[in-house]
């Protein structure tokens, strides 16, 4: 692959987002792409059209919209993934790498050629919601998602702050589709969190992977092995993606000197390796890696280094597969290109695209039962558009949110694990167990 030519390779996870939020990110530098030299004899074809279209169509065009929605149309046309971005989409994007905006916190991509959630981010409108993986948006407000690309379906859905918007959902296992009203908010994200679990088990919650998440990574690893932990745990789960240079931060950190993350290949089959480096930490404990279907493209890189490595067990659910690079293309006039450049692969060669990572153990969590509920007031509790509707379930969030007016939890001491989460409660059942078996010795 060519890096003068490609601004930036980047991984996402389908994270086009109503929150604006892309896992397709930008670095820095990188040339603007060139014009191909050879000609194309069907631009000829396309003039035509579009001065009929100028000319004879029943209202009057602008030509700048005209050939804008003709980029669009040729980019949905290669992959769901590709897309034309105008040039306030292009800043916004770059503004996004940071970890600030605005919108619900829904991410979203195309699945089964519908558009699907991979996953809401904790402490958002969508997320306190209950909006789910999984879950199909067949209308935004009115407007029904079935022609829309990525992009367009972001563009509907977002907007300024406190303005509202209607999201219409399919979810397995309904029979009726479920009527979201949401507000929109700005989308904030903290990228890693950890804390002590009983057993003195450190665990680490990565939401995205941003700009500096391989480094948050080593500041709250420092502070759980300044603890003495035992074993450690990385909670991938509804994680979809992001950086490619921060996954293999992330990764590197649990492997040796030279040993692979990931490889990329692109149509001229040349294979670039992205390897540990020298100067990595290396960190060496029993580990587990959560992941989920909401766990997509750079999730599942470091989860596959991991596994491929033996450093760790994978326990949950089937990830998402999304196994393809999308490399970010700057224009002369502002606006950019996201274009699909090549397929990543796992240190054992394999390409998860389509088909995800398979956890080594498959815990899948019964779904919530959507029953309704009285309130203390004797009403129904369902969405907001139908009273008499089930409620919808939260997913699980890395820790319950605590009482009102309660005493922070003591970030020093183990804290409780959620009795819903039992994935969670499986991994560390697992390194209990792990650590019982170390210290057992054979009978005289």
């Amino acid at each position: 692959m060519s890096h003068e030519r490609l601004s930036t390779v980047v991984i996402s996870g389908l994270t086009l987002t109503a929150i604006l939020f892309v896992g397709i990110l930008i670095g820095k530098g990188g040339d603007r792409a060139g014009y191909a030299s050879e000609p194309y004899e069907e631009l000829q074809v396309f003039a035509e059209v579009l001065s009929q279209v100028k000319k004879h169509y029943v209202e009057e065009t602008k030509t700048k919209d005209l050939v804008q929605g003709a980029l669009r149309g040729m980019l949905a046309g290669l992959d769901p993934h590709s897309s034309f971005m105008t040039p306030d989409m292009f800043k916004e994007m770059q503004v996004e790498t940071k970890g600030e905006f605005g919108g619900l916190g829904i991410q979203i991509g195309i699945k089964n050629n519908r558009l699907t959630v991979i996953s809401p981010i904790e402490d958002t409108p969508a997320f306190d919601a209950g909006i789910q993986p999984g879950d199909t948006i067949i209308k935004v407000d009115d407007k029904p998602t079935k022609d829309l690309t990525l992009m367009e379906a972001v563009q509907q859905m977002r907007g300024p702050r406190g303005t509202s918007v209607q999201l219409t959902i399919e979810r397995e296992g309904m029979e009726k589709p479920l009527v979201f009203t949401l507000k929109r908010d700005i989308i904030k994200i903290q990228s890693v969190r950890s804390k002590l679990l009983e057993g003195n088990l450190g665990y680490v919650r990565l939401s995205q992977f941003q700009e500096a998440t391989a480094d948050d990574l080593t500041t709250e690893l420092e502070k759980l092995v300044s603890k003495e932990i035992q074993g450690l745990i990385i909670d991938l789960r509804n994680n979809p993606g992001g950086l490619l240079t921060a996954a293999v931060g992330v990764s590197e950190q649990f492997l040796e000197s030279g040993r692979l993350v990931v490889s990329i290949q692109g149509r001229n089959s040349k294979k670039d390796e992205y390897r540990a480096k020298a100067n990595s930490k290396n960190y060496q404990y029993p580990m587990i890696v959560l992941v989920n279907h909401g766990s997509a493209s750079a999730s599942e890189i470091v989860a596959a280094a991991m596994q491929d490595w033996g450093k760790a067990v994978v326990i949950g659910t089937t990830t998402f597969g999304k196994g393809s690079v999308q490399t970010i293309l700057p224009l002369s006039d502002g606006s950019g290109l996201r274009l699909t450049t090549a397929k990543y692969y796992t240190p054992k060669g394999k390409s998860i695209h389509s088909v995800g990572v398979q956890p080594d153990i498959v815990i899948d969590p019964k779904p919530t039962q959507l029953a309704k509920q009285e309130t203390p007031e004797g009403k129904k509790e369902g969405n907001a558009e139908d009273p008499q509707a089930p409620s919808a379930a939260k997913p699980p969030a890395s820790s319950p949110p605590p009482p009102a007016n309660s005493t922070p939890p003591d970030k020093d001491q183990a804290q409780p694990i959620p009795p819903e989460d039992v994935q969670l409660l499986k991994a560390v059942e697992m390194l209990k167990s792990w650590k019982v078996f170390k210290q057992l010795r054979p009978a005289a």
